[in-house]
């Protein structure tokens, strides 16, 4: 009897599938617990070494500035050499650097730790997003890459409460802290070894042969891959910067940019900003606001099911944007409404976190995919480093409400942004990503559950 052959986009979750998420989600996690135990060192570290408010926007945006290095190169090395070595490489260059933050005795050489920590880091944004897509099913592949931000929030948050257990270890605390995101990192780059290379990359430098044999192996006999080898005679940046793809590059570098500049530098500096607006009330408000992060992440997953990804991204920027700005204007005697606008934005900012990890991957094509997601990836660190490394410079410059007063007007940017030139790719297959096209109106799919493959 002849089993019937299926395409791997049709396929359901199978046991590879999980293997490949829990590898990603692990770089994630280990991600989210990274940057989330810096802001909690820094109650240490900043008197230990005399750090100036230079020096803490410095440090707590080093990893991010990494991240923008790591995702340029790495993600344009992933689609030349392709997705499994740097796959692996990303997380011994995480491992290492991890292990370098016991030993700093300067400002300076923590910096430089953190940057390399941020380059694998960036690394692994580019390659293991598009691992996971080029080997997760069509109906499944929104939840699964929005569930890259659950495992980091979840990440960011286990460091919260690990960084807050070990502050009684006295005055060096803050290097058990650093030096303890060895452990998840190690444990990932352990798991990664063996794991096959992408077979639409395969397919796409024309390797049809060792392409079969992956899949033939990981997912069975009766799977295939519908792709083609590609026709373009450029690669890179210069494909992401032509006339054909040039826009829906600059939408994802844009949205993804607006949307975690205020996402890092409000979150990196938490403890601090709640305590300057009055919100601080031993660790209750800080915990409320860490649970709500894991409860956004969670319902992100759900709305990513259920809406459009247009309509789910315009909407959440512009209920953002209205709470920061209450959060700007609200007098601190009003200290409830406060706390529930500063709510609001987290939840809501949370869940929509999840769509970074699915509209770059959605837009392009294999032969360009980590490049675009590299790039993408890049920008938004770049700006987060900068919103991060500027953020204590602007509160004790200006105060915290005017500062939160910017970070909203950026999040109303990126809502004109996403109205303007995000297209809706829910529908598509990872093969018609070429065939994106822009929106016919600004106010198409803004609301609805998507059923069917969108008109554009």
């Amino acid at each position: 009897m002849t089993v019937p052959t299926v395409n791997i986009d049709d396929l359901p979750i199978g046991r590879f599938h999980l293997k490949i998420a829990g590898l990603t989600f692990g770089a994630h996690f280990t991600d989210g617990y990274i940057l989330g135990l810096i802001g909690i060192a820094f109650t240490l570290l900043s008197p230990q070494m005399q750090l100036d408010a230079f020096w803490q926007g410095l440090i707590g945006a080093s990893a991010l500035i990494g991240l923008f290095i790591g995702s340029l190169l790495f993600g344009r090395l992933s689609d030349t050499l392709g997705r499994q070595k740097i796959f692996l490489v990303s997380f011994v260059l995480i491992t290492v650097a991890s292990v370098m933050q016991f030993y700093v005795e300067s400002a300076i050489a923590l910096f430089l730790c953190r940057v390399l920590i941020g380059i694998g880091l960036g690394g692994d944004y580019s390659v293991g997003h598009a691992m996971l897509a080029e080997f997760a099913p069509k109906k499944h592949r929104g939840v699964l890459l929005g569930s890259f931000s659950v495992m980091w929030t979840i990440g960011y948050v286990v460091a919260t409460f690990v960084g807050t257990a070990m502050l009684s270890l006295g005055d060096d605390a803050w290097r058990w802290m650093l030096v303890s995101s060895a452990i998840p990192a190690g444990l990932i780059l352990i798991a990664r070894i063996g794991t096959p290379e992408s077979p639409r990359w395969l397919v796409n430098r024309g390797r049809i042969a060792e392409a079969r044999a992956v899949v033939k192996k990981h997912l069975g006999e009766h799977v295939v891959l519908d792709e083609e080898p590609s026709k373009q005679t450029c690669s890179g940046y210069g494909v992401l910067f032509s006339p054909e793809y040039r826009k829906r590059t600059a939408f994802n570098c844009l949205f993804f940019v607006c949307l975690v500049m205020p996402y890092f530098a409000i979150y990196t500096f938490l403890p601090s900003i709640l305590q300057q607006m009055g919100l601080s009330e031993g660790f209750g408000t800080e915990l409320v606001l860490n649970l709500m992060l894991i409860v956004g992440a969670l319902i992100g997953i759900g709305c990513t099911i259920k809406f459009s990804r247009r309509g789910f991204l315009i909407n959440s920027f512009i209920i953002l944007a209205v709470a920061l700005f209450m959060l700007a204007v609200l007098p601190s005697s009003m200290v409830w409404l406060m706390v529930l606008a500063f709510g609001v934005f987290t939840l809501v900012l949370s869940a929509v976190s999840n769509l970074v990890g699915v509209f770059p991957v959605e837009s392009f094509p294999t032969e360009v995919r980590a490049s675009g997601i590299g790039l993408a990836t890049a920008v938004s660190r770049l700006g987060s480093a900068i919103s991060t490394f500027l953020l204590p410079i602007s509160v004790a410059g200006i105060g915290v409400s005017p500062t939160m007063g910017i970070l909203a007007a950026i999040l109303a940017l990126g809502g004109l942004i996403s109205w303007a030139w995000a297209p809706e790719t829910k529908a598509l297959s990872l093969s018609q990503a070429s065939k994106i096209q822009a929106p016919v109106s600004g106010v198409a799919h803004l609301v609805q559950p998507v059923s069917k493959q969108p008109n554009f």
